[in-house]
């Protein structure tokens, strides 16, 4: 019964929110004045068994123009990985210092179709790393020929969001100490018509990452802690 009334004053709270904006907005970006880190500098373009391409550009889809995405996202970067078997892994990360009304991270669900994708399966799931799970969203789409399998997690703050609930509840939480929230679009996908092989693989990659960068970087991609503090 108590946690039931707490939930009910939170969503009264956020309803709230919703409506007034929280009254004056907060004016500063996330407990750090922003990310903190350069994604282009901290992600490795080499680690474990991938290497990242330099001889051709990233297919990446990105319904909007690059002046819109600049005005969207403070740090874009879009790469491709290729492991020493050959497989290959396009990676796209967008940080926003401000993810407040229409400043969101767009979701790929939205953003494939939108480039005449068909998102034939749209299901939650769970990333496995050495030092916890990550909650993502699994997609299989095509366009036409091209099969395109797609893994991807958003953060506000420190923390990943599944929903629109818990992306209410980030915000409320970081507005209630004066933040803005800050947030990050982690995707990677593959073109592969066997969805179980792309998930495995795309799995692997993300696994590998997390185990080489910094407890700071992988706190900031993915909310998981450093190996102090991993249970």
């Amino acid at each position: 019964m108590k946690l039931g009334f707490t939930a009910l004053v939170l969503a009264a709270l956020m309803c709230g929110a919703s409506v007034a904006g929280i009254a004056a907005r907060p004016g500063a970006k996330g407990p750090d004045n922003g990310m903190g880190i350069k994604l282009e500098v901290a992600v490795p373009t080499r680690f474990g068994d991938w290497v990242m391409l330099t001889d051709q550009p990233t297919q990446v889809v990105n319904p909007q123009t690059q002046e819109l995405l600049n005005s969207i996202y403070s740090q874009i970067v879009s790469r491709t990985y290729v492991h020493k078997d050959g497989y290959r892994i396009m990676l796209s990360m967008a940080y926003g210092d401000d993810q407040r009304g229409g400043l969101q991270a767009h979701r790929p669900e939205v953003c494939y179709p939108a480039q005449g994708f068909k998102v034939s399966s749209n299901v939650d799931g769970t990333l496995t790393t050495p030092y916890g799970p990550i909650e993502v969203r699994r997609l299989t789409t095509n366009f036409g020929a091209r099969n395109e399998p797609v893994t991807y997690w958003l953060t506000v703050g420190d923390q990943v969001i599944k929903n629109s609930f818990d992306k209410r509840m980030a915000e409320l939480r970081l507005a209630l100490t004066g933040q803005i929230p800050d947030g990050l679009l982690f995707r990677i996908s593959s073109i592969d018509a066997d969805p179980a092989r792309a998930f495995a693989m795309q799995q692997r990659f993300a696994a590998d990452m997390m185990s080489v960068v910094p407890g700071e970087t992988r706190r900031k991609l993915s909310g998981l802690a450093s190996p102090a503090s991993a249970s």
